[in-house]
């Protein structure tokens, strides 16, 4: 394992927060009313370096790059959906990825920071995910052609982003096409490593039936982000045996943070040496789609930076 003083350096390794601990973005209804600029300074109050972007961010990059440069927080990420596995959607898929691409191109000009956003897909061609519908047994399940579309579209929309010099990050997510660690594994096989990294998603890999720490060490080369999330076993049970939907299960509490003795997952710690030994640099982000009425943000957001901090040996 890692000889370092630091696990993994904090010169090159960044930890960042989403969004949405202070609201959701694919239900607006899991809202507290929680404006923009009090989730930022939350993120930064609890000691958070980037964040994702969310709908209640501006849309003008020069208004956005104001806001973060006070309180010194760059874009670890924005999300793109894509489309590749259904029909006549490949245009309109490269159309988004160009947009987020200058989107962050305008972000960061002028801005001398090593700190770069990644950018972050999802096929969600065929997902349930956002669908009112029992999530585990309806999860998508892609036939030869479809998994070889979707290769070729990641290696492409790979390919753009690193022509501006980002990495493209695969989110593996429950509820799509792409959400088992066997599916991982197809994932890596069939695309091209230089093209397309892979963004270890640690609750996400445990509710579907994964072990993150065993595809961290099986892909720990191609991981180049990692959202890190807890997940309460309880409630993945439930979901199970009612026939619940992702938005019920978010509801419900399916996710938490690091730290929180309440979650199932405990091989943070691991994960990480892993990953240094792998020579990882980059952002590790902390998520949890919590209800913020249950789950007020800056607790768990300083709950998970304490942790990780701590962890990583960063904390004084």
């Amino acid at each position: 394992m890692s000889t370092n003083k630091y696990k993994l350096s904090p010169q090159k390794v960044w930890l960042g927060v989403t969004c949405t601990l202070w609201w959701n973005d694919d239900f607006l209804s899991i809202d507290a009313g929680i404006p923009f600029e009090q989730c930022i300074s939350e993120m930064a109050l609890a000691g958070f370096k980037g964040c994702s972007i969310g709908h209640k961010y501006p849309s003008d990059p020069k208004v956005l790059q104001s806001a973060m440069r006070l309180r010194d927080l760059r874009v670890s990420e924005p999300w793109v959906s894509t489309y590749f596995t259904i029909e006549s959607m490949k245009q309109q898929t490269f159309d988004k990825i160009r947009q987020q691409l200058d989107f962050m191109d305008d972000f960061e000009a002028g801005w001398s920071d090593p700190r770069r956003a990644d950018l972050v897909v999802a096929e969600f061609g065929h997902a349930v995910n956002p669908l009112p519908v029992a999530l585990y047994p309806n999860s998508p399940v892609f036939d030869d052609a479809q998994w070889q579309v979707l290769a070729e579209g990641l290696n492409e929309i790979g390919a753009m982003a690193k022509s501006r010099g980002r990495k493209l990050c695969y989110h593996h997510h429950l509820g799509t096409g792409v959400m088992t660690a066997e599916a991982v594994d197809r994932l890596m096989a069939q695309t091209n490593p230089e093209m397309v990294h892979l963004l270890l998603d640690t609750a996400h890999m445990a509710a579907a039936g994964g072990d993150p720490l065993a595809v961290a060490q099986k892909h720990a080369r191609r991981v180049k982000h990692v959202h890190f999330k807890n997940m309460r076993a309880s409630v993945v049970k439930e979901m199970h045996s009612n026939g619940w939907s992702f938005q019920q299960g978010i509801e419900a509490g399916i996710f938490t943070v690091p730290g929180d003795p309440e979650g199932a997952i405990t091989s943070y710690p691991e994960i990480i040496d892993i990953l240094a030994d792998a020579g990882f640099e980059g952002w590790l982000v902390v998520e949890a789609e919590q209800d913020p009425a249950k789950a007020p943000p800056l607790k768990y957001a300083k709950m998970a930076s304490a942790y990780l901090q701590k962890v990583l040996g960063w904390a004084q």
